[in-house]
């Protein structure tokens, strides 16, 4: 997955800009569009009653690839909303059942350090990913189109061996096959929210800034990301480890803070290379992202978790629908007002993190709760 995804994303604001002639509200709709299948993620618990975790992980990942690989030949407007569309599915359905599965499968003491591996094998995918593109494009020029389609075959292939390679593993637990929302998940769910919000305006603005505003080409944003991805791959699983040490509650208001920082700095900036430190320096707080799928971890049935990662993917996508096409409009009027608004998700996030225990647990999701077993 991120071997193909990351190409497509590296590639998309250049590839929108020069070829389709982009401006910030088309590239907002574009993403709107795009966050529409993980809004829409709940519905992986029906599909499930069809086809086991294991087999749609490897459908998903299919139909993304083909999305990829069918990129470069729609250059306009209606076509780019139609591919893009068709990997968000597949995107948005695997990254549903893989947090569900990692969570089923990894015990909770390992949770965080195993998940911290697995960032970072997928930064060394898209280590070669970004390094591809540079490669194919900058030196022996490569179109859009060539490269779009290479890499989305390549993923092809790959699924292909891993339906085949892999046995189907049984579950620990036979989970839910309805809707879960329950009120004593309240605090996940929120910080989930806060957290769809303020990715999506790294993910489409601060990317949409440098090529805008400081005219980064593919090269000069593809090194950018094999910056960010460096880190992740040597770092993901110290952080990962990290994470299961401090505890959540530590952790995350440490990201929070530093996020208000770096948000409020993006709406300053006028100097393009202070822009590509911001841009770095806010990649590396994803890692630490990883807390709040541990604190759910910690305070959920373990039946719920199959249907609770569909609902936390729509929660986490409700912002992302509606985000990025009203900031594109208003990226038009001032771009720092929207960075100012990720400042602002990033402090209701931290005011969240102060709510959760220092050990939480099934019956201790909120830190009164664990105040008030102390007194007793």
């Amino acid at each position: 997955m991120p071997l193909v995804f990351s190409v497509w994303m590296v590639l998309l604001n250049n590839f929108v800009v020069e070829k389709a002639a982009f401006t910030g509200t088309e590239i907002g709709i574009l993403q709107s569009l795009r966050e529409i299948p993980g809004f829409l993620a709940f519905t992986v618990v029906y599909v499930l009653l069809f086809i086991k975790e294991q087999r749609l992980a490897i459908a998903a990942l299919a139909l993304t690839s083909l999305g990829v690989a069918l990129t470069g030949y729609f250059p306009y407007a209606a076509g780019l909303y139609f591919t893009t569309v068709l990997m968000s599915v597949g995107f948005h359905y695997f990254e549903t059942v893989n947090q569900s599965l990692t969570l089923q499968w990894i015990k909770k003491e390992k949770t965080a350090h195993f998940m911290g591996k697995m960032l970072s094998a997928k930064s060394a995918a898209s280590l070669m990913a970004f390094s591809g593109v540079w490669l194919l494009m900058e030196h022996f020029t490569w179109s859009y189109q060539a490269t779009y389609l290479l890499f989305g075959a390549l993923a092809l292939i790959f699924t292909c061996f891993i339906a085949l390679s892999f046995k189907q593993f049984t579950p620990h637990t036979e989970q839910s096959k309805k809707l879960v929302l329950r009120k004593r998940y309240w605090l996940f769910y929120a910080l989930t929210f806060f957290s769809g919000a303020r990715r999506q305006i790294f993910v489409v603005f601060a990317g949409f800034l440098m090529v805008e505003k400081f005219h980064y080409s593919v090269a000069e944003i593809s090194s950018l990301f094999l910056i960010n991805y460096v880190f992740n791959w040597l770092f993901a699983a110290k952080i990962g480890k990290l994470i299961g040490k401090l505890g959540e509650r530590k952790i995350l208001k440490f990201e929070y803070i530093g996020l208000i920082v770096v948000f409020i700095a993006y709406g300053l900036v006028d100097n393009a290379t202070v822009a590509a430190v911001l841009y770095v320096v806010d990649h590396l707080f994803f890692a630490l992202a990883i807390a709040i799928k541990t604190y759910f971890q910690k305070i959920a049935a373990p039946e719920d978790i199959a249907s609770t990662a569909g609902v936390s993917f729509s929660i986490n996508h409700i912002a992302a629908v509606v985000i990025p096409a009203l900031l594109g409009m208003l990226w038009v009027v001032n771009s720092s007002w929207v960075f100012y608004i990720g400042a602002g998700f990033a402090a209701c996030s931290l005011l969240l993190s102060l709510l959760i225990p220092v050990a939480p647990k099934s019956g201790i999701e909120l830190r009164y709760q664990e105040k008030r077993l102390a007194i007793r």
